[in-house]
């Protein structure tokens, strides 16, 4: 048998797989395991976070705060080995929605889909609006004069929302070209970065790792320190969302989930450590509000600072893209099982393009909205964040519900064996007490809006004292909540896997 006759076999038995879940294989199956994991790791894009919200947990505690990221990337990977079991038992668009779905029914995993499809949306728009805040440097340093405003910085959010939608649309493979690139450039950019500013540009010591800069180190101050890292490590099941894409998802997809925020945990940790050594004065820098650019900035000249800003927004567009192509497939995994308002027309696939393009739409217009009341891009970032770890801590209920009935029951690629309950465990403590540290109201994480004069109003007073957190969080389970009970509660569910993979327990109706 020759190359051409084993993919060709190789896609009758994953089409035949999908088959056994009752879908039909309508997207594109094109995606191989690089192409998986670029697309986690382009998702949690540790250059992006770093961008946003270095200059949060330096100011907040100093060099200390770089002890979250191993400490955050500990508690997710425990999540990550979960959601890559998962993923092996149920290879079908829609990551927490599907899992859930087989797992606990249709109520349960309904509200978890809509919780997850919108904490999609919110980093859609946060990831877009954090372009500019590279972008815009890069284009003054080239002899360009744009304003660095909130309006300016909306523009080009937009335009990059238009360009992502676009691409969307035009089909999976486009977009793995060019996410497979853009992480190339990523890894090598950071990896090159960090290595000339520890060897030619280091003016802390190693040291700096322990030092607060005159900062206070308290439990509440690291946990305000730790947004930083928790902004970044996250979206690795995109490569379990993608599933109907990959070849051999049962196999390709857990490794993908687990090598991205490996990959991202090395590669971030090591940018990290090199942009603290490259601080010119620690007490100097936490004073400035110092973030990567001015990090650069203040050890090399225009060019390699424009360089530098060029290659970050190289990795923050790659990074919308993928984390919009996740937020389509959910969305057209939910659409697919009737679960949706106008479900008929998210869920249609255009038969050249094989992609959802009701969905592509969709997204891009609701990702839109945030943008109407844009108060910078920290303040969407870390409601988009907090709206994900609920998603995940749903959806590792469920899992844990599931473990305690006897799943699973069917033997899968990927398996985590007696260690499956343990580490169920450590996820739902971790993702239960970052839960807490989001939803706590301070104004460095959670601000209400009559802390934000001028940017954030709500146009009600009441609401204008309630945190931010709260408000979006509490407002979208009410409009699903409503949406529930008066439509899609009598609609039947859409529950069909192979014999062994739903719990005996599960309600399909």
């Amino acid at each position: 048998m020759d190359i051409r006759d084993e993919t060709a076999a190789e896609a009758a038995s994953d089409e035949a797989e999908l088959a056994r879940f009752g879908y039909k294989q309508e997207l594109n199956r094109s995606l191989g395991l690089f192409s998986s994991f670029a697309v986690a790791f382009s998702y949690i894009s540790p250059s992006t976070g770093i961008f946003t919200l270095f200059a949060l947990g330096l100011t907040t505690i100093g060099g200390v705060f770089i002890w979250s990221w191993p400490i955050v990337a500990v508690g997710q990977l425990c999540i990550a080995l979960g959601f890559a079991e998962l993923a092996s038992h149920y290879p079908v668009a829609g990551s927490v929605f599907q899992w859930t779905k087989y797992l606990s029914g249709k109520t349960y995993s309904w509200f978890a889909g809509w919780i997850y499809l919108f904490a999609g949306i919110l980093t859609v728009c946060a990831v877009c609006v954090t372009l500019p805040l590279a972008l815009i440097p890069a284009f003054n340093n080239m002899g360009w004069n744009v304003q660095n405003t909130l309006h300016n910085q909306r523009i080009f959010a937009i335009v990059t929302l238009i360009l992502i939608t676009i691409l969307n649309i035009f089909g999976v493979k486009l977009v793995a070209i060019i996410n497979n690139t853009g992480v190339l450039f990523e890894i090598l950019g950071m990896v090159v970065f960090a290595f000339v500013l520890a060897l030619f540009h280091h003016h802390q010591s190693a040291s700096v790792v322990f030092h607060t800069g005159g900062t206070s180190l308290t439990t509440g101050t690291f946990l305000v320190a730790m947004f930083m890292s928790l902004f970044v490590i996250y979206g690795f099941d995109t490569a379990g969302t993608l599933a109907e894409e990959t070849r051999d998802p049962r196999r390709e997809a857990p490794k993908a989930i687990i090598g991205s925020i490996v990959g991202a945990f090395i590669i971030g940790g090591i940018f990290l450590f090199a942009m603290l050594l490259a601080i010119p004065n620690l007490k100097d820098g936490i004073k400035g509000g110092f973030g990567p650019a001015q990090i650069i900035d203040a050890n090399f000249g225009n060019a390699f600072s424009t360089v530098f800003l060029l290659v970050v927004s190289a990795a923050i567009f790659v990074c919308c893209l993928s984390i919009m192509t996740s937020t389509v497939r959910l969305c057209f995994g939910m659409s697919r099982d009737n679960a949706l308002p106008a479900s008929k027309q998210l869920s249609w696939v255009h038969p050249k393009l094989h992609t959802p393009v009701g969905s592509c739409i969709a997204i891009g217009l609701l990702a839109f909205i945030p943008m109407l009341q844009y108060a910078g891009a920290g303040i969407i970032a870390i409601a988009a964040t907090g709206m994900i770890y609920l998603a995940y801590f749903i959806g590792n209920i469920a899992l844990m519900r599931a473990r305690l009935r006897g799943w699973p029951k069917a033997a899968a690629p990927f398996s985590l064996g007696r260690w499956g309950i343990p580490l169920n465990v450590l996820a739902l403590a971790w993702g239960g007490g970052m839960l807490i540290n989001f939803a706590w109201p301070r104004a460095a994480t959670n601000p209400r809006p009559s802390e934000l004069p001028g940017t954030l109003d709500f146009h009600w007073a009441w609401l204008n004292h309630k945190p931010v957190f709260w408000t979006v969080v509490i407002v979208i389970a009410l409009v699903g909540a409503v949406y529930f009970m008066l439509v899609q509660r009598t609609k039947p569910a859409h529950v069909e896997a192979p014999e062994g993979e739903v719990p005996p327990a599960v309600t399909v109706s």
